[in-house]
């Protein structure tokens, strides 16, 4: 019964036509930020369990472990899972070799990291592929062209944004519609009522929150960082 309930909990995720289930799996926490990677096996085996168990949403990045997660998600989504999960991944962050971030959205790069990811996830074509970090060094419109061109193709069959302002939601959308954009929001994180929130359901835009229990806050209480791994990002940022 409580597989068949999980199954049934499903919305439209904005106005294109996207379908998937009201809570998704966020994937990062198996590979990277939160203490150390799972190990495979064991990530694999987890994966693979929840989207039996019905949870259909998963979202990653190539950021996440720096392709790890992905490599993982494709492991996990073999044997005929793939035709069950609506899958999210992520693009536009990068790294140096001193470990220094970097955001891009040249037309280059967007389809240099699609088909990659589409390799490393073993997979025709990403369902939601978000722009993960807007690239201020040129107009939204040149990153959402070319993601429209991916969409034409097949290779995406729906954009997302992340963490962007609400002028940028609106420029983009008028490339080529939107079909979610993500962003944090909790009891503790909610500016994003003031434009975001407005603009996208204006919009018809669905909106994804990450880190609704306030990174794990609101399940663990006040305590939670005195327990966390010394690795854990959250030591120095909650």
């Amino acid at each position: 019964m409580a597989e068949e309930a999980c199954r049934v909990r499903r919305i439209k995720l904005g106005s294109q036509g996207l379908e998937v289930l009201a809570q998704g799996l966020g994937c990062m926490g198996l590979s990277a930020f939160y203490a150390a990677p799972t190990p495979e096996t064991n990530a694999v085996a987890l994966l693979r369990h929840a989207i039996n168990a019905g949870v259909t949403f998963l979202d990653t990045s190539d950021i996440y472990g720096t392709e790890t997660n992905e490599l993982l998600l494709g492991k996990a989504l073999k044997d005929g899972l793939r035709e069950k999960v609506e899958l999210a991944t992520k693009f536009g962050i990068t790294t140096s070799e001193d470990g220094k971030f970097g955001f891009r959205g040249d037309p280059e790069y967007v389809r240099f990291a699609c088909e990659a990811s589409l390799k490393r996830l073993g997979v025709a074509s990403i369902d939601l592929y978000y722009h993960h970090r807007i690239d201020t060094t040129l107009p939204i419109e040149v990153t959402i062209g070319a993601l429209k061109k991916l969409v034409e193709e097949g290779k995406i069959k729906y954009i997302g944004l992340y963490e962007a302002s609400a002028s940028t939601i609106r420029r983009a959308h008028a490339v080529h519609p939107l079909t979610a954009v993500q962003i944090e929001w909790s009891l503790w994180s909610r500016d994003v009522e003031n434009d975001i929130i407005p603009t996208c359901r204006e919009l018809g835009i669905g909106i994804v929150a990450y880190r609704p229990l306030g990174r794990g806050f609101f399940a663990s209480g006040p305590k939670l960082v005195e327990n966390l791994d010394k690795d854990d990002y959250r030591k120095a940022s909650t």
